[in-house]
């Protein structure tokens, strides 16, 4: 490995997989890229992966052209060098979402179409599990959103099997923080695309995200320490109201 950031991002990366089972030996594992410095990082992690530990399994990138007429020959060249081919599944999920519709807070629509055709595509090319670029900030930002406006605890798993598709969702960057990603993304000069979103930095993901830097400014530690809490749960000391009659 290039140096001790890779080896220190790639461990963190390993220790979810031994954790959680995320990848397995004889998997087709579909990984979900957007084009930004998370899903390539991963991509490459998982690369890394494959070189050195004894796992047999295949990865096979997907990126979902929603509509903005992307330039993806930087990509398409990265996914190669990393022994990969990108496949590239056209939408018009931006003429849904922004035109259609006109959504006033369109991220929850957008997530779930976009959700939808990663699956299918991932299916399509016989996959049986789909990788997605989520990162150690993201779980710790998803519960304080729940938390804050939804008003109930919850956050999403690393594996999830959907059984509609019969297909496994994984999340092998959750012990990975943001801050990592991006020195490692810069060493290994990962080629980002720029953000075509118009809805980009004004959610209330973008809020919780500026909170939490906050909170991290005044007490150094904390996220790791809030994702620390998400797997040593007390769970006798949550409420449990009795059964109304």
């Amino acid at each position: 490995m290039q140096n001790r950031r890779t080896k220190v991002v790639f461990k963190q990366l390993r220790d979810a997989n031994l954790n959680y089972n995320l990848i397995e030996n004889h998997d087709r594992v579909a990984v979900g890229i957007s084009g930004g410095k998370d899903s390539l990082v991963m991509l490459y992690l998982l690369q890394l992966l494959k070189k050195y530990t004894p796992l047999d399994f295949s990865l096979h990138p997907i990126f979902l052209d929603m509509g903005w007429n992307s330039d993806t020959a930087a990509i398409q060249d990265y996914c190669q060098n990393l022994g990969t081919q990108l496949h590239i599944e056209r939408s018009n999920i931006n003429q849904v979402v922004f035109d259609y519709r006109q959504e006033k807070n369109p991220c929850a629509l957008c997530s779930h179409l976009r959700r939808g055709a990663l699956n299918r595509t991932a299916k399509s090319l016989g996959c049986n599990k789909l990788a997605l670029g989520h990162h150690a900030d993201d779980v710790v930002n998803t519960l304080f959103i729940s938390l804050l406006f939804e008003g109930h605890y919850n956050v999403f798993k690393p594996s999830t099997y959907l059984d509609r598709i019969d297909l496994t969702v994984i999340r092998p960057m959750i012990y990975i923080s943001e801050r990592n990603i991006i020195l490692l993304g810069q060493s290994i000069k990962i080629p980002v695309m720029e953000k075509s979103c118009p809805a980009d930095g004004n959610t209330k993901r973008a809020e919780v995200a500026s909170l939490l830097e906050e909170i991290e400014t005044k007490f150094p530690g904390a996220r790791r320490k809030i994702l620390g809490s998400i797997e040593n749960v007390n769970r006798e000391c949550f409420w449990t109201p009795s059964p109304k009659s």
